[in-house]
């Protein structure tokens, strides 16, 4: 590590915290200078205080005024409550402030109290003592660890199995691999110091370090495998931990380093807290000691601000990110040591439950996929969406219910205020009401998308592949509804928890609705026609359906339109209210029919033997046969024209398809009759008469040709000029 990156850090912390104690020693110096500047009563004040205590006056306050005072107290906090609010934080700070020289006699009656209590003994055989029995579950684990080695390359084969199923095998084998000596090393330390009978006081002071130990090593095993650096147990295989977080190495191995600086010195905290509480000690000098501990927690918080390898390239405004965050850092700490846990716990959640979320969806996205990023979606989203949402809704409930308990705990007066209390437990409610929205709402919209894309893949018969386009069609509108009937419900239930009635509301809403219905009853009848063509499956998404002088491709449905995309690109949005009668082409089979001209001196029985056989050769081919349900046929003499006779052929296909095998049919007809000499009609004149007659005739048609090039010409020619 570079030294001068260190100076640097080192003197941004040093300053910030310099601040941070100039502003507590301003604060705790300035109580007592308002204590000093104090000056006793005037005599009017006394005379007010007797008056105060008369019984009579107390009588008359109890039965008559009571009711006058109470009317006239405001709602929200007075002038009052705030220089209340500040006179306790000064007084806290002003406690702190007094035990800092008590701290050398509160440690010199800790320890004689421990060798009273645990008879004789110093303090350093509590230390020999944990020390012993840890290393009693370090062995036991060390010997659990040795068994699932030797179990583990007793057991190990080449893996066969790719994709998610690997990775699954993979985590789970880490977890159990990481957390069973974990376990042992537990129920070793823990249960054979249970074993014996110590003293009350020896008790209260090994069982914490070791319990503040276990947990330590709980967390950093976590973090080890959320992380992908626990090599611990890839010794001779070539087996990779799997990583949760994508991330580098160098990364992965920066905030592993950071969890466990942070974990540490926070369970440093709670066991010095702990040991404190067992020895007695003032609570003003255990508040000192562990905001001192929790300098040491913003000191890794900052260091973690301003190292953290997210950004390789330093810009101005992530410059003024990471200086906001240290500020809000140090205004964290400050609000700890003043004692307000509400606002700090509020400032907390602020911060870290964000990227908690954040972190919690990409382990279960990570924990879901396969070993790389070009894998298939997983197998059951739903369960995915269960277990990301279900894991979301744990984390913000337990965060709520502890907020709960600190407002509870530090603001009993506030909780005796049944308005204050209502408005609390209305807004808990409705984090509940919502977090239970949001799971209800991903947990549908999973299944119907689960099942569209499942209609949309699957195959089968005729009646399967309606079924899907039925599905494919109906689905998206039943998921934009229950999109709005969810959110209007959780609604209208964290109002009615926060207290507001709802009843009006309702009614209101279902004026509006009737007002709005008459203003919009184009948009009604759109909405109710659509409901009626789907009840009816007029048509489907992917058919081809004509109404009016709209025509196309169903591609998708709103409330009240449906779009067309014409087969030469341009796409309608038509409402349903406009559509009226519906030609749907693409429903069953389609029977197409067509004519060709012979001359009038053609063969017919040839003719139709040869259709025949173009018939028979189209069922027989590979690319268009499977669409054919009656091949090729002629139907007979349509009519005589002036040139030929007309023949009727039709053909029936699958919708669709029809198109492709008529001009297929086009070409083979035109190929068999080349070769058997049937000749197609055509406008032909015949002269009769000698050739004089016939040159007359000739030069007769050359001048009307001429005549009829000249007048065009004179048309286009007056066209031009107009």
């Amino acid at each position: 590590m570079h030294i001068a990156p260190i100076r640097k850090l080192a003197g941004k912390v040093s300053v910030l915290l310099t601040l941070c104690l100039v502003l507590l020693c301003a604060v705790v110096s300035a109580s007592p200078a308002q204590k000093a500047n104090e000056t006793p009563p005037p005599g009017k004040v006394d005379q007010l205080l007797k008056l105060m205590a008369d019984p009579d006056v107390k009588a008359w306050i109890a039965t008559k005024g009571a009711s006058s005072f109470a009317a006239e107290e405001p709602a929200v906090p007075t002038a009052n409550d705030v220089m209340g609010w500040s006179n306790t934080i000064r007084a806290h700070l002003r406690g702190l402030g007094q035990a800092v020289p008590a701290v050398p006699a509160e440690f010199s009656q800790a320890r004689s109290t421990i060798m009273t209590e645990i008879n004789g003994r110093r303090p350093g055989a509590i230390l020999v003592l944990f020390a012993a029995f840890a290393g009693l579950g370090f062995g036991a684990e060390f010997a659990c660890r040795r068994i699932l080695g030797r179990a583990h390359r007793q057991m190990a084969a080449p893996s066969t199995i790719e994709g998610s199923h690997a990775r699954h095998h993979v985590i789970g084998r880490s977890v159990f691999t990481a957390i069973a000596p974990l376990v042992v090393f537990a129920f070793a330390s823990v249960g054979a110091f249970h074993a014996f009978t110590w003293p009350p006081l020896l008790a209260m002071l090994v069982l914490p370090m070791l319990v503040a130990l276990i947990a330590w090593r709980v967390i950093m095993q976590i973090t080890a495998i959320l992380l992908g650096t626990d090599r611990s147990r890839v010794n001779d295989s070539s087996e990779v931990p799997a990583r949760l977080i994508p991330m580098d190495d160098a990364a992965a191995a920066f905030w592993y380093r950071r969890v466990a600086y942070f974990a540490g010195i926070f369970f440093t905290g709670w066991t010095a807290a702990a040991l404190m509480t067992a020895l007695n000690f003032s609570p003003n000098v255990k508040s000192l000691i562990i905001y001192v501990l929790g300098l040491g927690l913003l000191a890794v918080a900052l260091e973690t601000v301003w190292n953290r390898p997210e950004a390789p390239i330093a810009s101005r405004a992530y410059r003024v990110k990471e200086w906001l965050l240290t500020l809000y850092l140090c205004l964290l700490w400050l609000l700890w040591v003043a004692g307000t846990s509400g606002a700090l716990w509020v400032g907390i959640y602020v911060l870290i439950l964000p990227p908690i979320l954040r972190t919690t969806s990409t382990i279960v996205k990570s924990f879901f996929s396969g070993p790389d990023d070009t894998t298939a979606k997983p197998r059951n989203p739903v369960f995915e969406v269960l277990i990301e949402r279900g894991a979301r809704v744990v984390i913000i409930a337990l965060a709520a219910a502890w907020l709960a308990a600190v407002i509870r705990l530090r603001a009993s007066g506030l909780m005796e205020d049944e308005a204050a209390s209502r408005m609390i437990r209305g807004v808990l409610g409705g984090i509940v009401v919502l977090l239970a929205a949001d799971l209800i709402w991903h947990m549908a919209k999973g299944l119907i998308n689960q099942r569209i894309e499942r209609a949309r893949t699957e195959g089968g018969d005729e009646a399967a592949l309606a079924r899907s386009g039925r599905l494919m069609t109906l689905l998206p509108i039943l998921r934009n509804f229950l999109a709005v009937l969810i959110a209007v419900l959780a609604v209208l239930m964290v109002l009615s928890g926060l207290g507001v009635a709802i009843g009006p509301l309702i009614a209101g809403a279902g004026i509006f609705g009737v007002a709005i219905g008459f203003g919009s009853q184009s948009l009604v009848r759109d909405i109710i026609s659509g409901i009626f063509y789907m009840t009816d499956d007029a048509f489907r998404v992917g058919e081809y359906i004509k109404s009016g002088t709209y025509m196309g491709t169903v591609e998708s449905f709103g409330i009240r339109s449906v779009k067309l995309r014409h087969h030469r690109g341009p796409i309608f949005t038509v409402p349903f209210g406009t559509l009226g009668a519906v030609q749907n082409m693409s429903r069953d089979w389609v029977i197409d029919k067509f004519l060709i001209s012979v001359n009038f001196d053609a063969d017919l029985v040839k003719v139709k033997k040869l259709v025949k056989g173009v018939g028979a050769e189209l069922l027989e081919d590979e690319e268009l046969g499977p669409y054919i349900i009656e091949t090729v046929k002629m139907k007979g003499v349509e009519a005589f024209s002036d040139y030929g006779i007309n023949l009727s052929f039709a053909v029936m296909t699958k919708p669709g398809h029809q198109s492709s095998i008529r001009r297929r049919a086009y070409a083979m007809i035109r190929e068999a009759f080349a070769l058997n000499g049937i000749g197609f009609a055509s406008p032909t004149v015949q002269v009769a008469g000698g050739e004089d007659h016939a040159a007359g005739a000739v030069a007769a048609a050359s001048d009307t040709i001429t005549r009829k090039k000249a007048a065009e010409a004179k048309l286009k020619l007056v066209e031009g000029e107009s």
